[in-house]
């Protein structure tokens, strides 16, 4: 493992890796119940997030520790006897790289656990939607488009998407930030190119979009 552990790059909010035995270290679903935690509790014990998570004080202290080693979380400033941690950054990215052998399988691995979190959450969302306010059902939604592009008209939308968020910043670690009625929303998207489409050489497809 390299010496220098990932830190946000300048001008940048989050931990950007595309190292395979780092991304490995995320591909663990209670490490990624443990960091979204740490991102909307802030600072937090291996006890509390035990008390959060149900799993053993000891599990969650092994896994925070896996999660300090690989620069993903750090020790924050104590609290008499108790020794929290918080996240490096305020966001996590992996990215794939050609001149890093098995990232792209480490990636993809993560990304198959991040899909099944997902669905499970959204699942339980669509369970529980009768008892949300009418406010918040209208304000939800969930959109899928299919459309014709090109691989760069793809990446500015791979960055629109990635910066829709942004207007939020800041409010998950300072509640004074935080509007009247505002509670933890999140936004997950997925834009991919089709694996067994040839180029349109031109052509014009219509836009097919479902919206709920």
């Amino acid at each position: 493992m390299p010496d220098t552990p990932p830190r946000p790059a300048a001008g940048s909010r989050h931990v950007v890796t595309s190292d395979p035995e780092r991304i490995r270290a995320l591909a663990h679903p209670l490490r990624l119940q443990l960091l979204d935690l740490l991102d909307e509790h802030g600072p937090s014990t291996a006890t509390r997030c035990a008390g959060l998570t149900g799993e053993s004080v000891a599990s969650c202290s092994f896994h925070l520790r896996t999660l300090a080693r690989h620069g993903f979380i750090e020790p924050a400033e104590r609290v008499g006897r108790e020794k929290p941690w918080q996240v490096v950054g305020q966001g996590r990215r992996t990215r794939w790289d050609a001149e890093e052998p098995g990232s792209l399988r480490a990636v993809t691995e993560l990304a198959r656990i991040t899909v099944e979190r997902e669905s499970a959450r959204i699942s339980a969302w669509l369970d529980r939607a009768s008892t949300l306010p009418p406010e918040w059902l209208d304000a939800s939604t969930m959109t899928r488009a299919t459309f014709w592009a090109t691989a760069e008209e793809m990446a500015q939308l791979t960055a629109e998407i990635e910066g829709l968020a942004a207007r939020f910043d800041g409010r998950a670690e300072n509640p004074a930030l935080r509007p009247e009625g505002a509670r933890s929303a999140h936004l997950w998207a997925v834009a991919h190119g089709d694996v067994d489409v040839a180029s349109s050489d031109g052509a014009v497809a219509p836009v097919a979009r479902d919206d709920a």
